[in-house]
């Protein structure tokens, strides 16, 4: 009997979900996820199928039009997209975790009902301007200001790497109102991307990733309305720190779902390519090869799933997530070099996906949080 050990501890619901989600990343989004990658095209189709299937309102209650499936559901699901296109799941992760749940969480009853439903289908694409310039990971020198001015703030600034800025229907914008009260001067707002004096100011020419749209955006003399006010004036930036901690479970599971596509490419080619009359598969080099890249695969997959079910129950587990995210992503680019290494001189081409897979997977030792701050985190908290 055959048994399929990544479905071991989900529940009924967990497993149909994942199987959806696998589902629609193999017959919709693998087929032209070699194209986007090299045309850098938004998936208008693709997201609109995922949309179809509520996972562009994953955070989102029924009574807004989500879907609300939880935490390790959310994880599967973003786990089997970026198996498929990495750059699509950091789009949905990034609607889902970055612009949606903030909004839900946060936002005002009246905020919730006029901008929810459509972000659950998919219509209203979010994003989160967070990350400046000169800023990097140090996320309290941000400069960017709101200066408020009747009823409206006027928001100055500029944003860069901006997931989904070049499409986005809304952002979250962090800014400082408060220029004396260090952390507790940072606000959060509800920003139009399509408003006077909001720019695009470049998409990004990336490594990898091509099909999720990374842009540097500037706030010109943004007139932002009170009611805009995303959460309390001067909590902003403990309320999108403390997102971040949720976020980092869904780039470790996208490393573990591109780590697993690197691998199965990886066997498939070792079965098939022959050397010394037999396959390479065959050979000890190869083979202890492989086997060590499925027990970093399975060891990262059942932990961030731990983790999720930790976020799920309410347990609070920054260093937890942390771990996870470090040693996702830190195995995801050691896998996806090895599976380069199996192909030869074969996978360094266009010919074999292996090679987009490890571009692909080097930011997330980056992004959500640099393997260096995961380490700080884990180390304070020892």
């Amino acid at each position: 009997m055959t048994v399929d050990h990544e479905r071991f501890g989900l529940t009924e619901q967990q497993e149909l979900i994942r199987q959806a989600a696998r589902r629609l990343a193999r017959e919709v989004i693998a087929p032209t996820a070699a194209a986007r990658d090299k045309s850098s095209a938004w998936p208008h189709e693709e997201l609109k199928a995922v949309g179809e299937l509520g996972f562009m309102g994953m955070m989102i209650p029924e009574e807004y039009g989500g879907s609300e499936i939880g935490f390790l559901n959310y994880a599967l699901v973003i786990e089997e997209l970026s198996a498929a296109d990495a750059g699509l799941g950091t789009i949905v992760h990034v609607h889902n975790l970055g612009g949606a749940m903030p909004l839900y969480q946060l936002g005002s009853r009246d905020q919730r009902q006029k901008y929810l439903p459509a972000v659950a289908r998919g219509e209203l694409i979010g994003a989160a301007m967070l990350t400046e310039p000169h800023s990097g990971s140090d996320t309290a020198a941000f400069k960017t200001s709101a200066r408020l001015d009747g009823d409206h703030y006027v928001l100055n600034g500029t944003k860069h790497y901006v997931s989904n800025g070049s499409e986005a229907g809304f952002a979250l914008v962090l800014a400082v109102t408060d220029k004396t009260a260090g952390k507790n001067g940072f606000t959060t707002f509800l920003v139009d991307p399509k408003a006077p004096g909001v720019d695009v100011l470049r998409i990004e020419d990336k490594l990898g990733q091509h099909t999720a749209h990374t842009t540097q955006m500037a706030l010109s003399d943004v007139r932002v309305p009170v009611e805009n006010v995303v959460g309390a004036v001067g909590c902003g930036y403990r309320d999108m720190m403390r997102l971040l901690s949720d976020g980092r479970i869904g780039i470790a599971a996208q490393a573990v779902g591109i780590a697993q596509a690197a691998l199965d490419a990886a066997v498939s080619y070792a079965k098939e390519r022959e050397a010394y009359g037999k396959p390479i598969i065959e050979l000890q080099g190869v083979a202890f090869k492989l086997a060590e890249m499925a027990t970093e695969i399975d060891v990262a997959r059942q932990y961030y799933r731990h983790v999720a079910r930790m976020i799920d129950a309410g347990i609070p587990c920054s260093k937890e997530a942390a771990i996870a995210k470090l040693f996702a992503s830190e195995m995801a680019e050691r896998v996806c070099s090895e599976a380069l290494q199996v192909h030869g001189g074969a996978g360094y081409t266009r010919d074999f996906p292996v090679e987009r897979f490890l571009r692909d997977v080097r930011i997330c030792r980056i992004y959500e949080g640099t393997s260096e701050i995961q380490k700080l985190i884990i180390s304070r908290n020892l």
